[in-house]
Protein backbone atom coordinates (compact mmCIF):
# COMPACT_ATOMS: atom_id res chain seq x y z
CA UNK A 1 0.00 0.00 0.00
CA UNK A 2 1.35 3.26 -0.98
CA UNK A 3 -0.32 6.55 0.05
CA UNK A 4 -0.34 10.35 -0.43
CA UNK A 5 2.06 12.75 0.64
CA UNK A 6 1.36 13.75 4.39
CA UNK A 7 0.33 17.31 3.01
CA UNK A 8 -2.38 15.70 0.68
CA UNK A 9 -4.06 14.04 3.68
CA UNK A 10 -6.22 16.17 5.08
CA UNK A 11 -9.27 14.28 3.88
CA UNK A 12 -10.02 11.03 2.68
CA UNK A 13 -8.47 10.05 -0.55
CA UNK A 14 -9.60 7.80 -3.52
CA UNK A 15 -8.21 4.31 -3.75
CA UNK A 16 -6.93 2.74 -6.62
CA UNK A 17 -6.55 -1.30 -5.84
CA UNK A 18 -4.13 -2.88 -8.67
CA UNK A 19 -4.89 -6.39 -10.08
CA UNK A 20 -1.59 -7.09 -11.56
CA UNK A 21 -1.24 -9.17 -15.12
CA UNK A 22 1.54 -11.47 -16.04
CA UNK A 23 -0.65 -14.51 -16.53
CA UNK A 24 0.10 -17.25 -14.43
CA UNK A 25 3.28 -15.22 -12.76
CA UNK A 26 4.26 -11.69 -11.09
CA UNK A 27 2.96 -10.44 -8.06
CA UNK A 28 1.44 -7.25 -6.70
CA UNK A 29 4.75 -5.74 -5.17
CA UNK A 30 6.39 -5.81 -8.52
CA UNK A 31 4.45 -2.32 -9.18
CA UNK A 32 5.29 0.67 -6.83
CA UNK A 33 2.37 3.55 -6.71
CA UNK A 34 4.26 6.02 -5.98
CA UNK A 35 3.48 7.97 -8.79
CA UNK A 36 0.02 7.23 -8.80
CA UNK A 37 -0.05 8.17 -4.41
CA UNK A 38 1.49 11.60 -5.26
CA UNK A 39 -1.78 12.49 -7.55
CA UNK A 40 -3.23 11.75 -4.37
CA UNK A 41 -4.57 8.37 -4.35
CA UNK A 42 -4.16 5.47 -2.19
CA UNK A 43 -2.76 2.82 -3.83
CA UNK A 44 -3.29 -0.80 -3.09
CA UNK A 45 -1.72 -3.93 -5.24
CA UNK A 46 -2.63 -7.26 -3.89
CA UNK A 47 -1.79 -10.87 -4.84
CA UNK A 48 -3.75 -13.63 -5.75
CA UNK A 49 -3.52 -17.38 -6.13
CA UNK A 50 -2.35 -18.30 -10.07
CA UNK A 51 -1.98 -21.00 -12.75
CA UNK A 52 -2.91 -24.05 -11.25
CA UNK A 53 -3.78 -22.73 -7.85
CA UNK A 54 -6.34 -20.12 -8.85
CA UNK A 55 -7.32 -22.32 -11.31
CA UNK A 56 -7.85 -25.83 -10.35
CA UNK A 57 -11.40 -27.37 -10.96
CA UNK A 58 -12.54 -31.16 -9.85
CA UNK A 59 -16.28 -32.23 -9.34
CA UNK A 60 -17.18 -31.18 -5.89
CA UNK A 61 -14.48 -28.61 -4.90
CA UNK A 62 -16.25 -25.61 -3.90
CA UNK A 63 -15.04 -22.80 -5.88
CA UNK A 64 -13.22 -24.50 -8.81
CA UNK A 65 -11.64 -22.01 -11.66
CA UNK A 66 -12.19 -19.46 -9.47
CA UNK A 67 -10.07 -19.21 -6.77
CA UNK A 68 -8.48 -16.27 -8.12
CA UNK A 69 -11.41 -14.18 -8.70
CA UNK A 70 -12.28 -14.90 -4.66
CA UNK A 71 -9.15 -13.81 -3.49
CA UNK A 72 -9.34 -10.75 -5.32
CA UNK A 73 -12.71 -10.21 -4.01
CA UNK A 74 -11.24 -10.83 -0.27
CA UNK A 75 -8.67 -8.41 -0.91
CA UNK A 76 -11.49 -5.45 -1.88
CA UNK A 77 -13.71 -6.10 0.86
CA UNK A 78 -10.15 -5.91 3.15
CA UNK A 79 -9.96 -2.10 1.59
CA UNK A 80 -13.42 -1.86 2.47
CA UNK A 81 -12.59 -2.27 6.16
CA UNK A 82 -9.80 -0.97 6.45
CA UNK A 83 -9.22 2.00 3.80
CA UNK A 84 -10.24 4.86 6.93
CA UNK A 85 -7.05 3.63 8.37
CA UNK A 86 -4.83 4.86 5.69
CA UNK A 87 -6.49 7.87 4.54
CA UNK A 88 -8.28 6.31 1.94
CA UNK A 89 -11.92 6.62 1.73
CA UNK A 90 -14.47 3.10 1.12
CA UNK A 91 -16.56 4.54 -0.77
CA UNK A 92 -14.52 5.81 -3.22
CA UNK A 93 -12.54 2.78 -4.51
CA UNK A 94 -11.17 1.94 -8.11
CA UNK A 95 -10.36 -1.52 -9.21
CA UNK A 96 -7.42 -1.34 -11.92
CA UNK A 97 -5.69 -4.19 -13.55
CA UNK A 98 -3.14 -5.45 -16.59
CA UNK A 99 -3.93 -7.60 -18.95
CA UNK A 100 -5.31 -11.35 -16.97
CA UNK A 101 -6.00 -8.35 -14.20
CA UNK A 102 -8.08 -6.35 -16.30
CA UNK A 103 -9.96 -9.93 -17.60
CA UNK A 104 -10.32 -10.38 -14.05
CA UNK A 105 -12.28 -7.10 -13.55
CA UNK A 106 -14.63 -7.69 -16.54
CA UNK A 107 -15.25 -10.90 -14.07
CA UNK A 108 -15.99 -8.83 -10.88
CA UNK A 109 -17.94 -6.30 -13.06
CA UNK A 110 -20.52 -9.39 -13.84
CA UNK A 111 -20.11 -11.26 -10.40
CA UNK A 112 -22.93 -10.95 -7.92
CA UNK A 113 -20.59 -11.45 -4.96
CA UNK A 114 -18.54 -8.14 -6.04
CA UNK A 115 -21.10 -5.83 -6.23
CA UNK A 116 -21.01 -2.65 -4.25
CA UNK A 117 -16.74 -3.60 -3.66
CA UNK A 118 -16.04 -0.90 -5.91
CA UNK A 119 -17.20 2.62 -7.87
CA UNK A 120 -14.78 2.80 -10.52
CA UNK A 121 -13.08 -0.03 -13.03
CA UNK A 122 -9.90 0.52 -15.35
CA UNK A 123 -8.91 -2.14 -17.71
CA UNK A 124 -5.78 -2.03 -19.51
CA UNK A 125 -5.20 -4.51 -22.63
CA UNK A 126 -8.01 -6.76 -20.82
CA UNK A 127 -8.78 -9.67 -22.96
CA UNK A 128 -12.75 -10.00 -21.12
CA UNK A 129 -14.44 -9.88 -24.67
CA UNK A 130 -11.83 -11.16 -27.26
CA UNK A 131 -11.69 -14.54 -28.55
CA UNK A 132 -8.72 -16.70 -29.69
CA UNK A 133 -8.01 -17.53 -33.46
CA UNK A 134 -6.14 -21.24 -33.62
CA UNK A 135 -2.69 -20.25 -33.66
CA UNK A 136 -2.48 -16.88 -32.84
CA UNK A 137 -1.03 -17.67 -29.14
CA UNK A 138 1.69 -20.20 -30.77
CA UNK A 139 1.77 -22.80 -33.66
CA UNK A 140 -0.33 -25.74 -32.18
CA UNK A 141 -2.36 -23.47 -29.49
CA UNK A 142 -6.21 -24.40 -30.23
CA UNK A 143 -8.53 -21.54 -31.18
CA UNK A 144 -11.06 -20.78 -28.20
CA UNK A 145 -14.82 -18.86 -28.34
CA UNK A 146 -13.20 -17.09 -25.65
CA UNK A 147 -9.70 -16.29 -24.41
CA UNK A 148 -9.97 -16.14 -20.61
CA UNK A 149 -13.57 -17.93 -19.85
CA UNK A 150 -13.84 -21.58 -19.62
CA UNK A 151 -17.29 -23.54 -18.98
CA UNK A 152 -16.45 -25.58 -15.46
CA UNK A 153 -16.57 -28.79 -17.25
CA UNK A 154 -13.59 -27.27 -19.64
CA UNK A 155 -11.46 -26.44 -16.33
CA UNK A 156 -12.26 -29.92 -15.04
CA UNK A 157 -10.59 -31.61 -18.09
CA UNK A 158 -7.71 -29.21 -17.68
CA UNK A 159 -7.19 -30.59 -14.01
CA UNK A 160 -7.29 -33.67 -15.16
CA UNK A 161 -4.49 -33.70 -17.92
CA UNK A 162 -2.32 -31.56 -15.37
CA UNK A 163 -2.90 -33.94 -12.74
CA UNK A 164 -1.93 -37.30 -14.25
CA UNK A 165 1.50 -35.52 -15.30
CA UNK A 166 2.22 -35.22 -11.44
CA UNK A 167 0.79 -38.89 -10.79
CA UNK A 168 -2.23 -37.65 -9.41
CA UNK A 169 -4.58 -38.87 -11.48
CA UNK A 170 -7.84 -40.59 -9.01
CA UNK A 171 -10.97 -41.32 -10.49
CA UNK A 172 -12.52 -39.93 -7.66
CA UNK A 173 -11.81 -36.20 -7.13
CA UNK A 174 -11.70 -36.24 -3.61
CA UNK A 175 -8.54 -38.58 -3.73
CA UNK A 176 -7.06 -36.80 -6.61
CA UNK A 177 -7.18 -33.28 -4.49
CA UNK A 178 -5.38 -35.46 -1.73
CA UNK A 179 -3.01 -36.20 -3.72
CA UNK A 180 -2.14 -33.01 -4.78
CA UNK A 181 -2.12 -31.22 -1.45
CA UNK A 182 0.59 -33.88 -0.60
CA UNK A 183 3.15 -32.66 -3.13
CA UNK A 184 5.34 -30.03 -2.45
CA UNK A 185 5.24 -26.91 -4.80
CA UNK A 186 8.46 -27.49 -5.86
CA UNK A 187 6.99 -30.79 -7.28
CA UNK A 188 3.91 -29.30 -9.05
CA UNK A 189 6.13 -26.54 -10.93
CA UNK A 190 8.15 -28.40 -12.49
CA UNK A 191 5.37 -29.67 -14.91
CA UNK A 192 5.67 -28.10 -18.03
CA UNK A 193 2.73 -25.51 -18.52
CA UNK A 194 1.11 -26.70 -15.10
CA UNK A 195 0.67 -22.50 -14.76
CA UNK A 196 0.30 -21.33 -17.99
CA UNK A 197 -2.69 -23.93 -18.40
CA UNK A 198 -4.94 -22.28 -16.03
CA UNK A 199 -4.89 -19.00 -17.47
CA UNK A 200 -8.28 -18.85 -17.74
CA UNK A 201 -11.50 -18.26 -15.30
CA UNK A 202 -14.68 -20.83 -15.10
CA UNK A 203 -18.29 -19.82 -15.52
CA UNK A 204 -21.43 -21.06 -14.51
CA UNK A 205 -20.62 -21.11 -10.62
CA UNK A 206 -22.05 -19.16 -7.95
CA UNK A 207 -18.37 -16.69 -8.56
CA UNK A 208 -19.49 -16.27 -12.42
CA UNK A 209 -23.28 -17.35 -12.89
CA UNK A 210 -23.37 -16.67 -16.44
CA UNK A 211 -20.43 -16.13 -19.42
CA UNK A 212 -18.95 -12.38 -18.37
CA UNK A 213 -19.45 -10.99 -22.22
CA UNK A 214 -22.71 -12.12 -22.80
CA UNK A 215 -23.54 -10.91 -19.36
CA UNK A 216 -22.29 -7.53 -20.04
CA UNK A 217 -24.05 -7.49 -23.79
CA UNK A 218 -27.47 -7.61 -22.03
CA UNK A 219 -26.84 -5.27 -19.76
CA UNK A 220 -25.94 -7.40 -16.64
CA UNK A 221 -23.48 -5.88 -14.84
CA UNK A 222 -22.84 -3.11 -12.09
CA UNK A 223 -22.94 0.02 -12.90
CA UNK A 224 -20.04 1.74 -12.48
CA UNK A 225 -17.64 4.38 -14.81
CA UNK A 226 -15.13 2.85 -16.93
CA UNK A 227 -11.86 3.49 -18.65
CA UNK A 228 -10.72 1.10 -20.44
CA UNK A 229 -8.05 0.61 -23.58
CA UNK A 230 -5.39 -1.33 -25.46
CA UNK A 231 -2.19 -0.58 -26.87
CA UNK A 232 -1.72 0.07 -30.39
CA UNK A 233 0.69 -2.73 -31.15
CA UNK A 234 -0.37 -5.50 -28.67
CA UNK A 235 0.18 -8.62 -30.33
CA UNK A 236 4.05 -8.01 -31.27
CA UNK A 237 5.11 -8.62 -27.38
CA UNK A 238 3.82 -12.34 -28.51
CA UNK A 239 5.42 -12.62 -31.85
CA UNK A 240 8.79 -10.86 -30.79
CA UNK A 241 8.77 -13.87 -27.84
CA UNK A 242 7.90 -16.91 -29.39
CA UNK A 243 10.37 -15.48 -32.66
CA UNK A 244 12.03 -13.07 -34.05
CA UNK A 245 13.34 -11.58 -30.54
CA UNK A 246 13.95 -15.40 -29.63
CA UNK A 247 16.37 -16.16 -32.48
CA UNK A 248 13.77 -17.86 -34.41
CA UNK A 249 12.63 -15.79 -37.45
CA UNK A 250 9.60 -15.62 -38.49
CA UNK A 251 9.34 -16.74 -42.00
CA UNK A 252 6.62 -16.04 -44.90
CA UNK A 253 6.34 -19.57 -45.29
CA UNK A 254 5.25 -19.15 -41.50
CA UNK A 255 2.80 -16.28 -42.47
CA UNK A 256 1.28 -18.13 -44.90
CA UNK A 257 0.99 -21.21 -42.71
CA UNK A 258 -0.52 -19.10 -39.86
CA UNK A 259 -2.88 -17.57 -41.63
CA UNK A 260 -4.24 -20.84 -42.69
CA UNK A 261 -4.72 -22.28 -39.41
CA UNK A 262 -6.46 -19.20 -38.20
CA UNK A 263 -8.98 -18.35 -40.84
CA UNK A 264 -9.09 -21.57 -42.93
CA UNK A 265 -7.63 -21.47 -46.65
CA UNK A 266 -10.65 -18.90 -48.74
CA UNK A 267 -10.58 -16.51 -45.21
CA UNK A 268 -6.87 -16.30 -45.23
CA UNK A 269 -6.60 -15.26 -48.68
CA UNK A 270 -8.92 -12.38 -48.23
CA UNK A 271 -6.56 -11.61 -45.03
CA UNK A 272 -3.43 -11.69 -47.12
CA UNK A 273 -4.70 -9.33 -49.35
CA UNK A 274 -5.87 -6.71 -46.93
CA UNK A 275 -2.48 -7.50 -45.03
CA UNK A 276 0.18 -7.99 -47.91
CA UNK A 277 3.32 -8.86 -46.11
CA UNK A 278 5.01 -6.70 -48.39
CA UNK A 279 3.69 -3.65 -46.55
CA UNK A 280 5.35 -4.45 -43.37
CA UNK A 281 8.86 -4.44 -42.55
CA UNK A 282 8.45 -8.36 -41.82
CA UNK A 283 6.67 -11.13 -41.62
CA UNK A 284 6.43 -11.26 -38.14
CA UNK A 285 5.10 -7.53 -37.91
CA UNK A 286 2.59 -8.71 -40.30
CA UNK A 287 0.89 -11.41 -38.51
CA UNK A 288 1.46 -9.48 -35.09
CA UNK A 289 -0.97 -6.63 -37.07
CA UNK A 290 -2.98 -9.00 -38.33
CA UNK A 291 -4.02 -10.40 -34.48
CA UNK A 292 -3.87 -7.27 -32.77
CA UNK A 293 -6.67 -6.13 -34.89
CA UNK A 294 -8.71 -9.42 -35.34
CA UNK A 295 -8.37 -10.38 -31.81
CA UNK A 296 -7.07 -7.19 -29.33
CA UNK A 297 -8.65 -4.44 -30.85
CA UNK A 298 -11.49 -5.95 -31.59
CA UNK A 299 -12.07 -7.77 -28.42
CA UNK A 300 -11.74 -3.78 -27.03
CA UNK A 301 -14.06 -2.39 -28.95
CA UNK A 302 -16.68 -4.64 -28.72
CA UNK A 303 -16.50 -4.39 -25.05
CA UNK A 304 -16.84 -0.89 -24.66
CA UNK A 305 -19.55 -0.54 -26.92
CA UNK A 306 -21.37 -3.46 -24.96
CA UNK A 307 -20.57 -1.12 -21.74
CA UNK A 308 -21.15 2.75 -23.03
CA UNK A 309 -25.24 2.22 -23.66
CA UNK A 310 -25.24 1.94 -19.81
CA UNK A 311 -22.45 3.91 -18.09
CA UNK A 312 -19.64 6.14 -18.88
CA UNK A 313 -16.84 4.69 -21.26
CA UNK A 314 -13.76 6.52 -21.22
CA UNK A 315 -11.88 4.22 -24.47
CA UNK A 316 -7.80 4.93 -24.92
CA UNK A 317 -5.11 3.66 -27.20
CA UNK A 318 -1.72 3.93 -25.89
CA UNK A 319 0.28 4.45 -29.30
CA UNK A 320 3.69 4.75 -27.92
CA UNK A 321 5.95 3.35 -30.46
CA UNK A 322 9.23 3.84 -28.69
CA UNK A 323 7.94 2.91 -25.43
CA UNK A 324 11.26 1.57 -23.78
CA UNK A 325 10.98 -2.31 -23.30
CA UNK A 326 11.31 -3.39 -19.87
CA UNK A 327 10.98 -7.13 -20.14
CA UNK A 328 14.44 -9.33 -20.19
CA UNK A 329 14.22 -9.85 -24.37
CA UNK A 330 16.99 -9.58 -26.72
CA UNK A 331 16.90 -5.84 -29.20
CA UNK A 332 16.40 -5.58 -32.67
CA UNK A 333 12.80 -6.58 -33.00
CA UNK A 334 10.37 -3.79 -33.16
CA UNK A 335 7.84 -4.22 -29.91
CA UNK A 336 6.43 -0.65 -30.74
CA UNK A 337 3.26 0.29 -28.68
CA UNK A 338 3.58 -3.38 -27.07
CA UNK A 339 1.23 -5.27 -24.76
CA UNK A 340 1.22 -3.89 -20.93
CA UNK A 341 3.83 -1.09 -22.31
CA UNK A 342 2.29 1.54 -20.62
CA UNK A 343 2.21 0.42 -17.34
CA UNK A 344 5.65 1.73 -16.32
CA UNK A 345 3.90 4.95 -17.88
CA UNK A 346 1.76 4.83 -14.64
CA UNK A 347 4.05 3.11 -12.00
CA UNK A 348 7.84 3.17 -10.97
CA UNK A 349 9.93 1.17 -13.16
CA UNK A 350 13.62 0.55 -12.33
CA UNK A 351 14.49 -0.83 -15.73
CA UNK A 352 11.98 1.48 -18.14
CA UNK A 353 12.32 4.89 -16.66
CA UNK A 354 15.81 5.59 -16.94
CA UNK A 355 15.48 5.68 -20.68
CA UNK A 356 12.23 8.06 -20.86
CA UNK A 357 12.86 10.97 -23.26
CA UNK A 358 11.24 14.07 -21.87
CA UNK A 359 8.40 13.53 -24.18
CA UNK A 360 7.64 10.43 -22.71
CA UNK A 361 7.51 11.80 -18.78
CA UNK A 362 5.53 14.25 -20.00
CA UNK A 363 3.19 11.67 -21.30
CA UNK A 364 3.60 9.70 -18.02
CA UNK A 365 3.00 12.88 -16.06
CA UNK A 366 -0.66 13.19 -18.50
CA UNK A 367 -1.53 9.94 -18.01
CA UNK A 368 -1.37 10.00 -14.04
CA UNK A 369 -3.39 12.95 -14.03
CA UNK A 370 -5.76 11.51 -16.24
CA UNK A 371 -5.90 7.93 -14.27
CA UNK A 372 -6.16 9.97 -10.65
CA UNK A 373 -8.63 12.14 -11.91
CA UNK A 374 -11.04 9.17 -13.28
CA UNK A 375 -10.43 7.48 -10.06
CA UNK A 376 -11.53 10.82 -8.13
CA UNK A 377 -14.11 12.11 -9.49
CA UNK A 378 -15.46 8.98 -12.37
CA UNK A 379 -14.29 11.25 -15.28
CA UNK A 380 -10.36 11.82 -16.80
CA UNK A 381 -10.66 15.26 -16.52
CA UNK A 382 -8.41 18.07 -15.22
CA UNK A 383 -6.90 21.41 -15.42
CA UNK A 384 -3.78 21.11 -17.36
CA UNK A 385 -5.30 17.37 -19.18
CA UNK A 386 -6.17 17.82 -23.08
CA UNK A 387 -10.15 16.98 -23.26
CA UNK A 388 -11.36 13.40 -23.57
CA UNK A 389 -14.82 13.11 -24.40
CA UNK A 390 -16.89 10.01 -23.17
CA UNK A 391 -17.11 6.52 -25.90
CA UNK A 392 -20.49 6.20 -27.33
CA UNK A 393 -21.99 3.21 -29.81
CA UNK A 394 -23.40 6.39 -32.19
CA UNK A 395 -20.41 8.65 -31.36
CA UNK A 396 -17.32 6.53 -31.52
CA UNK A 397 -14.25 8.45 -29.12
CA UNK A 398 -10.88 6.74 -28.42
CA UNK A 399 -8.34 9.31 -26.79
CA UNK A 400 -4.61 7.81 -28.28
CA UNK A 401 -1.88 8.68 -25.71
CA UNK A 402 1.51 9.72 -27.66
CA UNK A 403 4.43 11.77 -26.94
CA UNK A 404 4.18 13.45 -30.00
CA UNK A 405 0.02 13.99 -29.58
CA UNK A 406 -2.57 12.98 -27.53
CA UNK A 407 -6.14 13.42 -29.07
CA UNK A 408 -9.24 11.64 -30.78
CA UNK A 409 -8.13 8.30 -33.06
CA UNK A 410 -10.25 6.49 -35.64
CA UNK A 411 -9.90 3.34 -33.69
CA UNK A 412 -12.01 1.46 -35.96
CA UNK A 413 -10.47 2.45 -39.39
CA UNK A 414 -7.55 2.31 -37.66
CA UNK A 415 -7.10 -1.64 -37.09
CA UNK A 416 -9.79 -2.12 -39.64
CA UNK A 417 -12.57 -3.26 -37.73
CA UNK A 418 -15.01 -3.15 -40.22
CA UNK A 419 -12.67 -5.68 -42.61
CA UNK A 420 -12.82 -8.39 -39.18
CA UNK A 421 -16.45 -7.89 -38.73
CA UNK A 422 -17.39 -8.43 -42.58
CA UNK A 423 -14.92 -11.73 -42.44
CA UNK A 424 -16.81 -13.28 -39.75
Amino acid sequence: MTTPPAADRRRAAPVLVWIHGDGSVGGGSFFDGRRLAARGLVVVTVNYRLGVFGGLALPGLEGSGTFGLQDQRAALAWVRRNARAFGGDPGNVTVAGVSFGASAITGHLTSPASAGLFHRAVMASGEGAMDMPAGAMGPGVPGYPWYVWRTGREMEDITTAMTSSLGCGEDRPERALACLRSLPVRRILEVPYVMNAFQAFAYGNTTLPELPPAAVRAGRFHRVPVLSGATRDEHRTFVGMAYDAAGRPFTGADYDRALRTAFGAASAARVRAAYPPGAFASPALAWAAVVTDRMWARGTQAQHDALAPHVPVYAYEFADRAAPMFLPLPGGFAFGAFHAGDVPYLFEDEAAEPRFTPAQRQLSATMTGYWAAFARTGAPRGAGLPGWRPHRVDRPYTQSLAPQRIGPVDYRREHRLDFWEGLS
